[in-house]
C-alpha cells in the first residue's frame, strides 16, 4: 500500500548519517554548473541540427522547460527530505517501496552502461592522438582513476568535478562570446552573417523538428546528480534550493544559447555539424586555428567528467536502495564514510558494459543500449507523480520544509506529466526510437513486478 504519511521506511533516515559530508557549496554550485554541460551537449546535438534545423533551437527551448519543471519538483522533495537516494527515495515514500525499487535500480543500470559509454567515447579521442593504444585499455585506466578517486573520499569526487566544471563552463562561455561577436560583426576577420542562416527554419517540416525535439530531451542527463550529492554536503537544504533555483537561467544560457549562436553561424545543412560537432563547425568557420583539437579536449574532459558523476551517482543510488532493504546487503556497506562495494559493483558493472561492446557489438550491447533508451523519462514521470503525492502530505504534515515549492502547483506538474506522455507518444511514432521505448517498457515493467513482489512478501512478514 502507498504511505499515507511523511514517514521514511524503517531504518532509514531522511539524510545519509553513515555517508561523510565532504562537500562543500563550492563543489555542489559547480556540480549544478557543469552537470547540465556534457558530451551530448557538444556532440550529439549535431544530429538533432541536421534533422530540425534552425528549428532546433525551438526542440531545445521546449525541452528545456520541461527539465526545468521537472529538476523544481526534485528540488522542492530534495530540500524538503535531503537523501542520496534522491527521486528513488522520494519515489518510495510517495508511491510505495515497488516504486523506489524500480526508479532506482532502472537508474542504476542506466548510469552504469553510461560510464562505460563514456569510457569508450573517451578512449576514441585519446586513440586519435596515440593510433596504435588499445582503445580498452584506455577506458579501463580512466575506469581506475575515477574508481580509486570514489573509493578514497566524496571529496575527492567533488574536486574533480569542480575542476572538470570549470574547465566546461570556461569554454562554453568562451565560445559563446565569440560567437555573439562574430554575429554582430565585430570580431575581426569575421563576417555577421545576419539572418541568412535562419531563413529555412523548419528544413524537414515538423518531422525534423520531432527528430531534434527527441534528440534534445536526451542531451539533458545528469542534471540529478546534485540532489543526490547534496546528501553528503555541509547544508544539503541549502544546497539543493540554490542549485535548482539557478537551473533556469543556465539551461537557457548554456543549451538554447548555443544552439542559437550554432545555427546563427553555420549553415544547418553544413556536414561540417555532424561529421566535426556544431561546437567545432562553428569555430572552424570562424577561423579559429586549432578548433578541432581544443574541442577535442574540451570533449574528453565532457565524457570524464560525466564517467566521474555516473560512477558516484551509482553507487549512492545503490547504497541508498540497500539502506531502504532493496538489493543486496554487502552494496550498503560504508568504509570511511564511502560506500565502497557500491564504487567497485558500479565500475566493474561500467567496463563489463565496454566488453560487451567488443566482444558481442551486433546482440547483446545493442539490446543493452535500447533498454536504457528511455529510463530517464521513466524516472521524470516517478518524480512528478511523487511530487504531486508529497505535495499535499508536505503541506498538511510539515510546511516549514518547503523551501523549494514547484511553480504554479499542481498545474505546471500535470503540464510536466503531458509533455512526458507527449514524448512517449512522439518516440512511438520514431522507428529509431520505437525500439527504445519498448525495450525500456520491458525492463521497467519487470523491475515494477519485481520490487512489487518483494513488497508484498515484507508486508506479509511484518
Amino acid at each position: 500500500m502507498p504511505r499515507t504519511t511523511l514517514d521514511a521506511p524503517p531504518g532509514t533516515p531522511d539524510t545519509d548519517a553513515s555517508l561523510s559530508h565532504g562537500l562543500k557549496q563550492r563543489h555542489l554550485s559547480m556540480i549544478a554548473l557543469g552537470g547540465v554541460i556534457g558530451a551530448g551537449l557538444f556532440v550529439g546535438s549535431g544530429a538533432g541540427i541536421a534533422a530540425a534545423g534552425p528549428s532546433i533551437v525551438v526542440a531545445y527551448a521546449v525541452s528545456g522547460l520541461l527539465v526545468m519543471l521537472v529538476m523544481r519538483m526534485l528540488g522542492e522533495m530534495s530540500a524538503a527530505y535531503p537523501s542520496s537516494g534522491s527521486f528513488s527515495a522520494h519515489a518510495e515514500r510517495a508511491i510505495g517501496p515497488w516504486a523506489g525499487f524500480t526508479a532506482g535500480w532502472s537508474f542504476w543500470v542506466l548510469l552504469c552502461t553510461a560510464v562505460g559509454l563514456e569510457g569508450i567515447g573517451a578512449a576514441k579521442i585519446v586513440t586519435g592522438w596515440l593510433p596504435g593504444t588499445p582503445e580498452w585499455a584506455w577506458v579501463a585506466l580512466f575506469m581506475v582513476v575515477f574508481c580509486v578517486a570514489n573509493l578514497a573520499a566524496v571529496k575527492n569526487f567533488g574536486e574533480f568535478e569542480f575542476w572538470f566544471a570549470a574547465l566546461k563552463v570556461g569554454a562554453i562561455s568562451l565560445f559563446l562570446v565569440l560567437g555573439l561577436l562574430a554575429i554582430a560583426g565585430v570580431l575581426p576577420g569575421t563576417d555577421s552573417p545576419g539572418t541568412a542562416n535562419l531563413t529555412d527554419f523548419l528544413p524537414n517540416g515538423s518531422e525534423g523538428l520531432v527528430i531534434g525535439l527527441l534528440a534534445s530531451v536526451f542531451a539533458y542527463g545528469g542534471l540529478e546528480t546534485v540532489t543526490i550529492a547534496a546528501a553528503e554536503s555541509d547544508n544539503p537544504v541549502q544546497g539543493v534550493a540554490r542549485s535548482v533555483r539557478t537551473a533556469m537561467w543556465r539551461i537557457a544560457l548554456f543549451y538554447i544559447g548555443s544552439m542559437a549562436v550554432i545555427v546563427t553561424l553555420v549553415p544547418w545543412d553544413s556536414k561540417e555539424v555532424v561529421e566535426k560537432g556544431p561546437y567545432v563547425a562553428a569555430l572552424d568557420h570562424l577561423g579559429i586555428p586549432g578548433a578541432a583539437q581544443l574541442m577535442n579536449v574540451v570533449v574528453l574532459v565532457a565524457l570524464l567528467s560525466a564517467m566521474n558523476a555516473n560512477i558516484y551517482g551509482a553507487s549512492r543510488i545503490g547504497y541508498s536502495l540497500v539502506e531502504r532493504g532493496q538489493g543486496p546487503k554487502g552494496l550498503g556497506k560504508v568504509s570511511g564514510g564511502v560506500p565502497r562495494v557500491a564504487v567497485l559493483a558500479s565500475s566493474v558493472f561500467g567496463f563489463v558494459c565496454v566488453m560487451l561492446s567488443y566482444w558481442r557489438p551486433d546482440d547483446v550491447f545493442p539490446w543493452l543500449l535500447n533498454m536504457i533508451g528511455a529510463v530517464i523519462l521513466v524516472v521524470w514521470i516517478f518524480i512528478a507523480v511523487s511530487q504531486l503525492r508529497l505535495r499535499r502530505r508536505v503541506e498538511r504534515e510539515a510546511p516549514e520544509k518547503l523551501v523549494v515549492r514547484m511553480w504554479l502547483f499542481p498545474a505546471l506538474t500535470w503540464v510536466a506529466l503531458a509533455g512526458m506522455a507527449g514524448i512517449f507518444v512522439l518516440m512511438a511514432r520514431e522507428p529509431d526510437t520505437r525500439v527504445q521505448l519498448y525495450s525500456t517498457g520491458a525492463m521497467t515493467v519487470a523491475l515494477a513486478a519485481v520490487g512489487y513482489a518483494r513488497q508484498k512478501a515484507r508486508a506479509a512478514r511484518d
